[in-house]
């Protein structure tokens, strides 16, 4: 399943936008749970690739499927440009002309920056990666663990923090890549006694799709935050605060976009 949707060059997001489930369904999939689907087919025109194959794992495989993706779909230059291709496939025929519409206008709004009201954080800066040593690259982002603000200037603690690629692999973090790792500072008291009031984040940005219960850096509501999440039911997620001072919350999942998720944090105390 993930070799059909990386062939397709989707996210899990988008692929479960096209199909019309969401995107824990296509999370499911992957890891081989609920393999009699009755979606297995709409995915395997979405992705281009042989139903029997996505099935059974006989037939032909990517790059000799029966349908290949178009032209005009590999060469989409935005998540809209893709959907329009899909909504326009025989397959999205099937759909009601509610649901395409409903599924071209989420995309759309996360198309452009200037039409989607959804933060996302600037991780542009550049993690150095030398031999064994990583710098990771502090960025000025406050990821509220609290009330979800996104307040104005303030001084960081940490700049950038140089470590041992050994050290760090020897600590059992798990990361996508080393130039995928920063560094933040969360605020707020929502998730005392595991992250600290100003204390430094460490971040993998590489992981932008729920994969497992943890604690990730999100935008929900317009506002940047960081919490544990876990998922409540087909729809929803629940936002838990390790402070039990603080209510769990429900929320959407289409409404929650994942930015990064947290392999860890340093709490200062004062000796």
């Amino acid at each position: 399943m993930k070799l059909a949707r990386k062939h397709a060059d989707l996210t899990q997001r988008q692929l479960a936008e096209a199909v019309g489930v969401s995107q824990p369904v296509i999370s499911q999939l992957e890891k081989g749970e609920n393999l009699q689907s009755v979606h297995l087919l709409k995915i395997a025109n979405v992705c281009g690739v042989d139903p029997e194959w996505l099935a059974e794992g006989t037939g032909r495989p990517p790059g000799f499927s029966a349908r290949e993706p178009s032209a005009e779909y590999q060469a989409a230059s935005s998540t809209a440009d893709i959907v329009r291709s899909m909504l326009a496939s025989k397959a999205a025929q099937k759909l009601s002309a509610e649901a395409r519409e409903r599924i071209l206008n989420a995309a759309e709004s996360d198309a452009g920056p200037a039409e989607s009201n959804v933060i996302h954080a600037d991780f542009s800066r550049t993690t150095l990666v030398k031999g064994n040593t990583i710098s990771i690259a502090q960025y000025d982002v406050r990821a509220a663990m609290g009330g979800g603000q996104v307040p104005a200037e303030y001084r960081e603690f940490v700049r950038n923090l140089v470590v041992d690629k050994v050290q760090l692999d020897d600590l059992g973090l798990k990361y996508t890549d080393p130039a995928n790792l920063k560094i933040i500072t969360g605020w707020g008291q929502s998730m005392l006694g595991t992250i600290e009031d100003k204390s430094p984040i460490l971040v993998d940005v590489g992981i932008t799709d729920f994969v497992e219960e943890g604690v990730y850096v999100f935008t929900w509501l317009q506002h940047l935050f960081v919490k544990r999440v876990q998922i409540h039911d087909a729809e929803h997620y629940l936002l838990v605060s390790d402070n039990k001072s603080f209510e769990p919350q429900k929320a959407r999942m289409e409404d929650v976009h994942f930015q990064a998720k947290v392999l860890g944090a340093w709490n200062f105390r004062k000796l």
